[in-house]
Order: structure tokens, then C-alpha cells, then sequence
């Protein structure tokens, strides 16, 4: 049993009953038995289902929306998530039968006797591992993917946000052709440590220290490991680019989810030449956004969801302040009747020498730093060991060609923030110690979770061994 949190109030008020290794590994026999139907009955059949749980969790959507708020402490985020994972069902169902169509047989360059037909062979078992940031959301991206390929999945959704857990079983337990096919289980690192090993496959979204060690896990039991890891996410202002909407998409990329999100942007880099009126309207927008401490209906800015990372998020903003970086508006953390917040927190006179500028910070922490070139911005938002995403603000074209084709990161939002939260339909991939392996996003987040079978068919005579008889050589 794990006491957990309450983050707006502070109180341990849940108990969470944790899964045993014994029924972990029940859950996965039971699963690896029933999957073989469920890839036979075909992708149509595999989208009626995720049509009926669609309209099940329809059914317990307030009572999911109401225990995601109590796990994160915000409204309006809660019902976004809800709503976003009936889209992305839907989604799939469409896009599923599309992508899956069969693989037209070819003959062999190299043998026109040879004809080649590939299949399409899905994963038996597919872990995946959930975070507490949007708990909903980064559990289900990747769990309605892998069960539209026809595999089955094993859910370990994080323990820090875990009370939704119990309205989405019910959910699923009302659709028993997909309760055959998707578990879930709850418990902390020791349950995540025995769906790596229970599993064929394993999707996971944190942070890159445990990251690091689920991919030397999966590597040591020689099974893929699809990591959705930290960011450091600059982004770059040009001279010409309009500073109101660039400081609204960066305040809003910045501290929408109070920073918590991994595509947050955390390093500002602005012309000098606007570099004063940019960071004067940033800080009068900043100063301006509110806490819903009072009442959970009323503001912009939620609490911080785990408690470390209140602590993380000081020491951040005291490494700064002890570098004489200047804190214009917020710079601490408040207790407000026991549950954590920080105010967006706009800094300057920062370097790279500051944690603030080379830790992930998951806080709404703003640090905005002058450049004078465009090859000087770029060597700025390249130096990180992350490279998940960025963000470009500019009308010259020229230079977002140049800069996006230089920028080491996955993504790049041109004038806006964090266009990843919600354009699930390109293809992406993480840099350096952001990710590793196939992207979530776009058609590869469904076809990742295939292998390819490929039958190599002899139309014509095979070769026999007396093509093999020795030759002389010319000397």
C-alpha cells in the first residue's frame, strides 16, 4: 500500500493498493494468451472495440476528470485530457486501417525469380510506462497505438497521479474483449521494473535517469525501448519577429501546466535589439497570470504536482540568484494551505553556468538571455545534452530555414511554443539525451510496434550445388 499526495492541499488522502510480482506476471500470461486472437481479428474488428471503450469512458468521464484534478490539482487540464484521449481514439480507428493496408508484393532486384511479400507482425506484449505530468495522456499515446497494431499492453501508469486508475478500469472492464487485451497495474519503480521484464517492447515517458536505466534493462533482455525523455527547450526571437505574440506564446509554452511538460520552454533567447522591450512585456504578462490557490476554478497557474520537483525548482531559482541573476517577478515557492506553487518567474543576467540554464527545470521558470547573431543563437540553443524540441520566432525565411536545419531537437515550433502538446500528426524524433527510437508522433507511433516477416518466394529454379564447382584462377 502507497500513501500519495494531494497536491493542491498537501495531505496524503489516497491509498494506493500496489500490484504483487505474482499477479504482474498473471496479468502478463493472461494477456500473451489472449493476444493472438486479437491481432487475427483484424484491425476493423480491433476499432469497434476501441469504439466501445471510447463510449465507456464517456460514460465515467466526470468521475476520471474529477480524479485527474484531485491527482495534479488543475481543472480545465483535466478535461482537455479526457477529451484529447476520445480524439485520439477516434484518431487511430481512422488512421489505423489506413496505414495497415497490405504491402504489395515486389520481386527482388537482385533475383527477378525472387518475389518478396512483408508482414506486418505486432509485438506480443507491450509495456508501457506512464509519468505524472499529464498522467492520462502519456499513458494512453502510447497504449492506443499498440493495441490498434493487435498487441496487448500491460499499463503502469506513474504512482504519483495514480486516483484515475480506478473510474478507467472500470471503463475497460466494461468492454471484455479489450480487458483481455490491456491490464493495468499500479505500484511504484519496483512494478515498473517487472513490466520491463514481462514485456516485449516497452514505451516510457520520464525522466533520463530512470530513462538510462529502463534502456540498459531492455537492452540487456535485447528488446526495444521507445523513450520519451527530458527537454531543455530554447527558444530564438529575432529582430524582426512580432514581440507580442512571441512573449504570449512563450509565457504560455513556459508556464501553461505550471512548466510541468516536457516540451516546456525553458531558455529564451532574444536580438539584443529588442532584447529590453521583449523582456519588459514578458514580465508585465508574467506578473499578470494568477494561481488558482484560492479556488481550483479560478486562475491560470495549478500547483506543482510532485514535491521533489518543488525542490528542484528552488534550487534552481537560488543557484541564479547566487550567480547575480536578476529575478524580476516570482522566485520562490509558495505554501498555500500545504500544497506547492510558484508564480512564472522571469529571469535575467543569466549564463550558462546556471543550473536555470542547463538542468531541466519542469517549474515556470523564464530565463532570457541577448544574442547578436543568428550563428551566435544557434550555438546557444545547442549547447544542452537535450534536443527534444524548440521553438523559432521570425517572418525572414531564409533565416528559419538556416536556423531549423542547424537547431539540434526534434521538433521546431515557428511563431509559437510547444506545438508538439497538440499536432500529434508529424513524425518526430528525440536528440541526444531527449529520446531514443520510433517516434510517437505521426504514422510511425502506430507502426513502431510492428515487426517485419518477410517471405522471399523461388519462382524460378533454385540454385543447386554445382554452381558452387571450383574455377581456376588466372594468374
Amino acid at each position: 500500500m502507497m500513501k500519495i499526495r494531494n497536491p493542491y492541499t498537501g495531505i496524503y488522502d489516497y491509498n494506493l493498493k500496489t500490484d504483487t510480482i505474482v499477479e504482474i506476471q498473471d496479468k502478463s500470461k493472461e494477456l500473451r494468451s489472449n493476444k493472438k486472437s486479437w491481432q487475427n481479428a483484424g484491425v476493423t474488428y480491433r476499432a469497434q472495440i476501441l469504439q466501445k471503450w471510447k463510449k465507456s469512458i464517456e460514460k465515467y468521464e466526470e468521475e476520471i476528470v474529477l480524479a485527474l484534478s484531485e491527482d495534479t490539482g488543475r481543472n480545465y487540464i483535466s478535461k482537455y485530457e479526457v477529451k484529447g484521449i476520445l480524439g485520439m481514439i477516434d484518431g487511430w480507428c481512422y488512421k489505423a486501417p489506413l496505414i495497415m493496408k497490405d504491402i504489395d508484393e515486389k520481386p527482388s532486384v537482385f533475383d527477378p525469380n525472387v518475389t518478396i511479400v512483408e508482414k506486418r507482425i505486432s509485438f506480443d506484449l507491450v509495456g508501457v510506462i506512464g509519468p505524472w505530468n499529464f498522467p492520462i495522456t502519456l499513458s494512453l499515446i502510447d497504449a492506443i497505438p499498440a493495441l490498434m497494431a493487435g498487441s496487448a499492453v500491460l499499463l503502469k501508469p506513474s504512482e504519483v497521479t495514480p486516483r484515475y486508475l480506478d473510474p478507467l478500469e472500470k471503463s475497460i472492464k466494461e468492454v471484455p474483449e479489450l480487458d483481455a487485451v490491456l491490464k493495468l497495474v499500479r505500484g511504484g519503480a519496483e512494478v515498473g521494473k517487472e513490466v520491463v521484464n514481462t514485456s516485449d517492447a516497452i514505451c516510457f515517458t520520464g525522466s533520463v535517469a530512470t530513462g538510462e536505466h529502463i534502456a540498459l534493462a531492455c537492452a540487456k533482455r535485447l528488446i526495444p525501448a521507445f523513450l520519451e525523455l527530458g527537454g531543455k527547450d530554447p527558444a530564438i526571437v529575432l529582430e524582426d519577429a512580432d514581440i507580442e505574440i512571441a512573449t504570449d506564446a512563450v509565457l504560455r509554452s513556459a508556464v501553461g501546466a505550471t512548466g510541468q511538460a516536457c516540451q516546456s520552454l525553458e531558455r529564451i533567447y532574444v536580438h539584443k535589439n529588442i532584447y529590453s522591450s521583449f523582456l519588459e512585456l514578458l514580465i508585465k504578462k508574467a506578473k499578470e497570470a494568477t494561481l488558482n490557490t484560492g479556488e481550483k476554478s479560478k486562475g491560470q497557474i495549478g500547483p506543482i504536482i510532485f514535491e521533489k520537483q518543488a525542490t528542484a525548482i528552488q534550487e534552481q531559482i537560488n543557484d541564479a540568484k547566487s550567480k547575480e541573476a536578476v529575478i524580476h517577478c516570482g522566485g520562490k515557492i509558495e505554501n498555500h494551505n500545504g500544497g506547492l506553487w510558484c508564480r512564472p518567474t522571469v529571469l535575467s543576467n543569466v549564463n550558462h553556468g546556471m543550473k536555470v540554464m542547463s538542468e531541466e527545470t519542469f517549474g515556470p521558470l523564464i530565463p532570457v538571455m541577448s544574442f547578436s547573431t543568428i550563428e551566435e543563437a544557434i550555438e546557444l540553443a545547442n549547447d544542452s545534452e537535450f534536443g527534444l524540441s524548440a521553438s523559432l520566432f521570425s517572418s525572414n525565411t531564409d533565416a528559419i530555414n538556416k536556423i531549423s536545419f542547424e537547431i539540434e531537437a526534434g521538433a521546431i515550433s515557428i511563431n509559437d511554443g510547444s506545438l508538439t502538446n497538440k499536432i500529434y500528426d508529424a513524425e518526430k524524433n528525440a536528440f541526444k539525451k531527449s529520446g531514443l527510437n520510433g517516434s510517437r508522433m505521426g504514422d510511425a507511433g502506430l507502426l513502431r510496434f510492428f515487426r517485419k516477416r518477410t517471405l522471399l518466394i523461388q519462382t524460378g529454379k533454385p540454385q543447386s550445388i554445382l554452381d558452387f564447382e571450383e574455377i581456376k584462377l588466372e594468374k
